[in-house]
């Protein structure tokens, strides 16, 4: 079964290095944004930046980044997984002696693969050009990353599940999962927005994502975010027990 389900997954990785936008939405779109982002911030590196773009550059930019990422993996899985329904790939996988645990499983660890490669393109590409000198815990942030890219692929297999058609995966997820982050407490803290969006916005998973990556880039410590990762948890077990039941192979 292990043999199958790495196979499977050198399979995937290699079928998703085949489609230029796939590979260029997860690997260079986020690493981008963040350089571009960064230098603009930086007033071009002419200058001093202010003191706001400066506190948003130090902690904001890298979580903006970092989602990005997250994001990107779970749009690319719920057009991969409509894509492979609507041709029939998927009943042809569930023909074969692998499992269906396994035939998903590999899904996410190709996209948790690419997630942690395009945070190392982050990481290296932001000691060259970027111009705000950090000393993070990497390992920590790339941990919160893997999780909460974890807990929000559980929210994807859902929507690919009730997606009717490849056609609308893309935009679906894109609609879903980006106008989170204007909620998310990234752009101003969530105890800052009016009582109603303060209820919508502590509902959203997102919100909970931009907290403990923020907070571990930071360098707070993982037990001053018990309640987020209890959040994250809960949502990729909700989830995943929800997808089970209304997932469909063909």
């Amino acid at each position: 079964m292990l043999r199958g389900l790495l196979q499977l997954t050198w399979l995937e990785i290699k079928i998703f290095l085949r489609e230029p936008l796939g590979a260029i939405g997860t690997l260079v779109m986020p690493v981008a944004v963040f350089l571009i982002a960064g230098r603009a911030l930086n007033r071009g590196g002419t200058g001093a930046p202010s003191p706001a773009n400066l506190a948003f550059m130090q902690a904001g930019l890298p979580v903006l980044a970092a989602l990005f990422i997250s994001m990107s993996a779970v749009i690319s899985l719920v057009t991969v997984v409509s894509i492979y329904r609507e041709s029939g790939i998927l009943k042809r996988l569930r023909a074969t002696p692998l499992r269906p645990p396994t035939i998903l499983t590999a899904h996410v660890l190709v996209k948790l693969v690419f997630t942690a490669f395009s945070l190392v393109l982050m990481t290296l590409a932001g000691r060259r050009y970027y111009p705000v000198g950090l000393d993070v815990p990497l390992i920590g942030f790339g941990a919160a990353l893997l999780l909460s890219t974890l807990s929000l692929l559980s929210i994807g297999f859902v929507i690919a599940a009730i997606v009717p058609t490849a056609r609308f995966a893309q935009p679906i997820g894109a609609l879903t999962f980006y106008p989170m982050i204007a909620l998310s407490g990234l752009f101003a803290p969530v105890d800052a927005l009016p009582a109603g969006l303060q209820t919508v916005a502590r509902l959203l998973p997102v919100t909970y994502v931009v907290s403990l990556l923020r907070g571990i880039w930071t360098g707070e410590p993982w037990s001053a975010h018990l309640g987020d990762i209890a959040v994250l948890l809960v949502v990729g077990v909700a989830c995943t027990a929800l997808s089970s039941r209304v997932f469909r192979w063909e």
